[in-house]
């Protein structure tokens, strides 16, 4: 178990080093262009506060740029998936959210640590086992070098004008970075595309757990349950087909639907099976840590196994995901059963309600409820 989680660590640390020297370098290349800007301005006899302001004006077009590119980006996955076969489902950038319900737009909100952003789709049906998967996967990293390529012709056609001209290159240096950063492939807190192309195409099981997925949000989006969808596809996977992080995400969705049906023992076990399994990524393993936590809070409450499980690592992602209605009703879980903090616990309730007001999926906020009432009806038990 620990040589798996040092090993899942090692990974980890690596994409986010590789993520964080691409960020430094799209910095690095965007501050140079600003900083020769702003020297030509004053060498120039340019008022020092003026020049200021246009470098300025640019470092917030910086981050302008970087907001065009994840639209970019996630638009290129939805057209790449239309012209596939798939359907839309839904379309965000960072917790701002767009879903499809009966034909219509609804706006949302909802966050994912790891992502800036996310479009899904509804899959087509698999035919011999198959179903494309290619340019859905990669259509965001091209379109954001096809607009690298646009940008850079833009900034040679606007060389007269130095501040737009350094817009579109920036454009256009982000573009092939974005590109760049999700078409290689890299496993971290969440795969990225190049990584779960390169999975989905490994073997037949791959596919159908991409398909699954994707079916999984469809009919939730619809309105089912997880434990409501069809028992058949929950199937735990092979031990050794499993070390395909594609596939471990069926035994991922087994647990939460056991979670969804509260069979909370069958669940723990099942989870503690699947966390010694190098091939689940690192934000399941610590949704699954969180779960197997709520669990022994319902069931022997073992304050040292809670505090072992609850580590720095897993409580900085609680507090990244702290808008996630499962991580408050874990956080509430631990005020009532654990610490026997009420205050707490109503400050986690507030949080919940806020939450589920924009929450694009109603079902998971029905589930998340009867979670929370089955804490209030343990404690009510216990302090009789």
């Amino acid at each position: 178990m620990k040589n798996t989680k040092d090993k899942k660590k090692k990974k980890v640390k690596l994409s986010q080093i590789i993520m964080m020297l691409g960020f430094l370098l799209i910095g690095a290349f965007c501050g140079y262009w600003m900083g020769t800007y702003i020297g030509e301005l004053i060498s120039g006899g340019e008022d020092a506060g003026d020049a200021l302001l246009r470098g300025l004006i640019l470092f917030i077009g910086m981050y302008a740029a970087m907001f065009v590119q994840i639209i970019l980006h996630e638009g290129g996955h939805l057209i790449f998936g239309l012209l596939t076969g798939y359907g839309f489902a839904s379309f965000r950038v960072g917790s701002l959210m767009w879903k499809n319900e009966n034909g219509k737009l609804k706006f949302c909100r909802f966050s994912l640590a790891g992502t800036g952003g996310q479009c899904l789709m509804t899959p087509p049906e698999m035919v011999d086992g198959k179903m494309p998967y290619v340019l859905y996967n990669l259509g965001g990293s091209l379109v954001n070098l096809i607009s690298a390529v646009l940008f850079g012709l833009l900034y040679l056609l606007c060389r007269d004008m130095p501040m737009v001209s350094i817009l579109f290159m920036m454009l256009a240096v982000i573009g092939v970075a974005f590109a760049l950063m999700n078409g290689i492939p890299l496993g971290g807190v969440v795969n990225n595309d190049g990584h779960n192309a390169i999975s989905i195409g490994k073997d037949p099981e791959s596919m159908r757990a991409f398909w699954l997925q994707m079916k999984v949000n469809e009919l939730t989006s619809a309105g089912v349950r997880l434990k409501d969808m069809p028992e058949e596809w929950f199937v735990l996977p092979s031990e050794e087909s499993m070390k395909n992080s594609m596939v471990a995400t069926v035994g991922v969705f087994t647990c939460s639907r056991k979670i969804d049906a509260m069979e909370f023992e069958a669940a723990d076990e099942l989870m503690e099976k699947i966390l010694t399994m190098d091939g689940v990524i690192d934000i399941y393993r610590k949704l699954l840590t969180m779960e197997r936590i709520y669990c022994e809070l319902i069931g022997e409450c073992r304050r040292e196994i809670v505090e072992k499980w609850l580590d720095k690592d897993l409580k900085r992602f609680m507090k990244a995901m702290k808008t996630n209605p499962s991580v408050i009703r874990a956080e509430y879980a631990l005020a009532v059963l654990l610490d026997r903090d009420r205050e707490r616990a109503e400050t986690c309730l507030a949080a919940f309600e806020k939450v589920a007001k924009t929450h694009p999926h109603p079902v998971d906020i029905e589930g998340e409820r009867e979670l929370i009432a089955y804490v209030d009806q343990l404690d009510a038990a216990r302090c009789i």
